[in-house]
């Protein structure tokens, strides 16, 4: 067990590293092949797709030994701390979320197999704000991650906020997405889903 969770950890970094690292624009694209936009269209969470460089999935990777399995149910709970760069981008943790969802699509994973949880807390806090609320905090600018949230919402996908980060970031639960559950705090949340069989991806560093 603790060498599968290690190997899923080591994905999830790997992922997290793309959407700095397209920012920066320091990814050499050269003859790697990306999904066309047909096929990003077709992805669950096609969403992902939208920042460049444009990876919404994992790149094939030839003789490759470990696959998304159809048989495996996944049971992650995505642990978001840390804030995107700036009010007007994705969370990032959101974006590898979705590679996952569109990844195992992919390799035929159905989505009674999929069972993701993203807990909110920390600087990943307002993302979980209703467009109206995002723009009176973030000097008009709407809220980026409404749609693939809502994309990911249709794939399968669970949304839990901390209750400690809504309070001390003097958050109404009214102005809370409704696709969006409000726990009393994410250290006890994590620990509760991984007594359950989850696997805790994430987190802060």
């Amino acid at each position: 067990m603790r060498k599968t969770m290690t190997g899923m950890a080591i994905a999830f970094a790997a992922l997290m590293s793309l959407a700095p690292m397209a920012q920066a624009q320091t990814l050499n694209l050269e003859g790697i092949k990306l999904p066309t936009a047909e096929e990003n269209a077709k992805m669950p969470v096609p969403a992902v797709a939208d920042p460049a460089p444009h990876i919404g999935i994992a790149v094939d990777v030839p003789g490759a030994k470990e696959l998304p399995d159809p048989t495996l149910n996944y049971k992650v709970v995505f642990d978001l701390a840390p804030a995107a760069k700036t009010p007007s981008d994705i969370n990032p943790g959101l974006l590898t979320v979705g590679r996952f969802v569109n990844t195992l699509a992919k390799y035929g994973v159905p989505q009674d197999h999929r069972h993701f949880i993203v807990v909110f807390h920390r600087g990943s806090t307002p993302a979980i704000l209703t467009n109206e609320e995002y723009k009176k905090r973030n000097n008009g600018v709407d809220n980026p991650n409404i749609k693939i949230m809502e994309q990911l919402k249709k794939a399968g996908v669970d949304f839990r906020v901390c209750g400690q980060s809504v309070t001390f970031n003097h958050i109404d639960p009214k102005t809370i997405q409704p696709i969006v559950e409000l726990d009393l705090w994410a250290g006890i949340t994590i620990l509760n889903l991984t007594a359950r069989g989850y696997t805790h991806l994430g987190g802060e560093g």
